[in-house]
């Protein structure tokens, strides 16, 4: 069988763990009578919007599931105990330790595997996308949306105040003192804190677990490049972009976009496959190029207009470029 949707997902798990459901007003408690020894799962729900799961069960027998689900879900939570063990489809994870964790879901395709004698233990919250639409989306626009995540990408860590809420929550369906009122505000508040999250900056707790690659500085000194360092450099071209004519030292540039002279060179290269110097002389010369064609300016007024002190220096760099000097250039656009 191939699971369809979460809901589907779930009911087979419970199936294989020997789970029945057992109602108690506000949640379900799943577990199996006759063998106390294998824990329970507690769910608390809000039907179509979100749910609430706190598991503590040993696996009874091996068993495995497909799932090719379409629907898009938010899942957060933490795995307090057991590794999980998986196949998703154009993803190379394929195991999952004890942290807390954070994913947004849609499309996601693949396989999950059960050992007898496996050991779980945890806490999480899934959002439904309806959520987001009727609650969200109508009473705070533009706050948060599954589209500020990559999707089917696990975050392996959450911002601690967040954590700390599926901890709070946890502790109180342990203690039997959950209310359904008191977990919807706290999911609503792991969301105004996850819209803080991203909009304070784009160097978060999200950003930061984000795979930017990684440069060489020096002979063999490998950065890894952060979300803040993606977009100093992006500052930084389209700062040269504007001012390739005059540009500013590295030193200066350096200090305009709040990001270190080495990494700055070394990312830039990385990311626009040629140096600083390189660039700005590629926009000089198309500049003096479309002088050349379309003005009636000497070569030394061009020269001195795309940034060269000296016309020799203009001259030469553009035989380089372009094969010939400015005025054999000049008059084959004749």
């Amino acid at each position: 069988m191939i699971s369809k949707s979460t809901y589907e997902f779930q009911k087979e798990v419970l199936s294989n763990m020997t789970f029945s459901p057992h109602s108690m007003g506000n949640f379900t408690i799943y577990k199996n009578d006759d063998r106390p020894d294998l824990g329970y799962f507690i769910k608390y729900s809000r039907e179509g919007y979100y749910d609430f799961g706190v598991g503590d069960y040993t696996i009874p027998n091996d068993f495995s599931l497909s799932f090719n689900h379409k629907e898009p879900i938010m899942r957060f939570g933490t795995v307090y105990t057991g590794v999980t063990k998986f196949k998703i489809e154009n993803n190379p994870i394929s195991s999952f330790s004890p942290s807390s964790f954070f994913v947004v879901e849609k499309n996601i395709k693949g396989s999950q595997v059960w050992k007898k004698g496996q050991h779980f233990h945890g806490a999480e919250i899934t959002i439904y996308k309806k959520f987001f639409d009727d609650i969200i989306d109508k009473n705070f626009p533009n706050t948060l949306g599954f589209n500020n995540f990559i999707t089917n990408y696990t975050y392996r860590y959450l911002p601690l105040e967040i954590a700390t809420i599926v901890q709070q929550l946890r502790n109180l369906v342990q203690a039997n003192k959950l209310t359904l009122l008191y977990l919807e505000s706290k999911i609503l508040e792991a969301i105004a804190l996850m819209s803080q999250e991203i909009q304070c900056s784009i160097e978060n707790t999200f950003t930061n677990q984000l795979d930017y690659g990684d440069i060489i500085i020096g002979k063999n000194r490998r950065v890894s490049l952060t979300a803040s360092d993606v977009n100093a450099l992006q500052k930084a071209h389209e700062i040269l972009t504007k001012e390739a004519c005059n540009p500013p030292t590295i030193n200066t540039l350096s200090k305009m976009v709040f990001l270190n002279e080495q990494k700055l060179k070394a990312g830039f290269s990385s990311k626009y496959h040629m140096s600083i110097s390189q660039y700005t002389t590629s926009i000089k010369m198309n500049i003096a190029e479309n002088l050349l064609s379309t003005t009636d300016l000497s070569i030394d007024e061009i020269s001195k207009m795309v940034g060269y002190n000296y016309c020799g220096n203009f001259v030469k760099m553009f035989k380089k470029t372009h094969g010939k000097t400015p005025l054999a250039f000049r008059k084959m656009k004749e």
